[in-house]
Formats: C-alpha cells, sequence, structure tokens
C-alpha cells in the first residue's frame, strides 16, 4: 500500500492507505480526528471542512493523495483548551453555537477567511459561510462571533 505524507496540525503524519480514499475517511479513521464530521459527503454542507493551506476545502471529497506534502488543519489544529483560538472564544462569547455538528466547518471555514481577509464585513463572512449549512438557525450568532474574533485579532 502507498503511503502519503502531509503535516497534520503542524505534525509531519505519513499514512499507509489508498491514496484515493477521501481525506475525511483517513481523517477520522486511522488518525483519529473527530473534529471533521460527515455531513452530505458530496461537498455540499461544510460539516467536514478543512484548511489545506489557507483555503477551507471539503475533505469528503478530496482525495488522500491531492494533501501530499501540504499543510492540512482540523479544528483540533485550531486551538487548545489552554489557549484557544479568537474564534472559538468569540463563539462561546456570542453563543454561536447549539448542536455543534457543524460547528467545526464552520470555524474552520471562517478561519480560512480570517486568514485572508482580517477586517471582513458581514456580507463577506456571510459569504464565506455561505457553503456551510447549520440547522439550529444559529446563522446570526455566528456571524456576530467571526466579526468579533476579528476584532479582536486586529487588536493583538
Amino acid at each position: 500500500m502507498p503511503s502519503v505524507r502531509f503535516r497534520l496540525n503542524g505534525v509531519e503524519t505519513e499514512v499507509d492507505a489508498d491514496p484515493d480514499r477521501s481525506l475525511l475517511d483517513i481523517l477520522r479513521g486511522p488518525l483519529r480526528m473527530t473534529g471533521p464530521h460527515f455531513g452530505c459527503g458530496a461537498n455540499e454542507c461544510g460539516a467536514c471542512n478543512v484548511m489545506i493551506g489557507d483555503q477551507a476545502v471539503a475533505s469528503c471529497d478530496t482525495p488522500l493523495w491531492s494533501v501530499a506534502d501540504k499543510d492540512v488543519t482540523t479544528i483540533e489544529g485550531l486551538g487548545t483548551a489552554k489557549l484557544p483560538h479568537p474564534l472559538q472564544t468569540a463563539f462561546i462569547a456570542e453563543q454561536a453555537l447549539q448542536c455543534g455538528y457543524c460547528i467545526p466547518g464552520i470555524l474552520i471555514s471562517a478561519a480560512a477567511l480570517l486568514k485572508k481577509n482580517p477586517n471582513p464585513s458581514d456580507r463577506e463572512v456571510r459569504t464565506a459561510l455561505d457553503r456551510n449549512l447549520c440547522r439550529c438557525g444559529s446563522h446570526n450568532r455566528i456571524v456576530k462571533a467571526v466579526l468579533r474574533a476579528a476584532a479582536e485579532m486586529a487588536t493583538q
């Protein structure tokens, strides 16, 4: 079985697996990352989003071979319990999560946005999160949380 090497949350990682398997299968299976969730399996809901480089990408339809020698960040790599990412603290402060199923993918999409645009408008946040589905109806609080995190990051 061929192996694929990449950096997962800053750690060099090598996986012996079928390179055509989805990145989501590899993350949740052998690598035991529980943050990316299976939602639709068709790149339409955002529950499985990870960052590849600075881009939010659906891991459900990303083949393992395509991340060779790249940086992959899951929600587990965004922050820690002791040092959470500003997005994570803003989501808590704004009470921007309910069931939590979609939140890891939304946080990853928001982090990718803030890397590219540290001072987004309300409309830019909504556009960046448009492909992330949340059935709990937390969208307005999610947008407020992203804007709050952007403001906090601007003062750091």
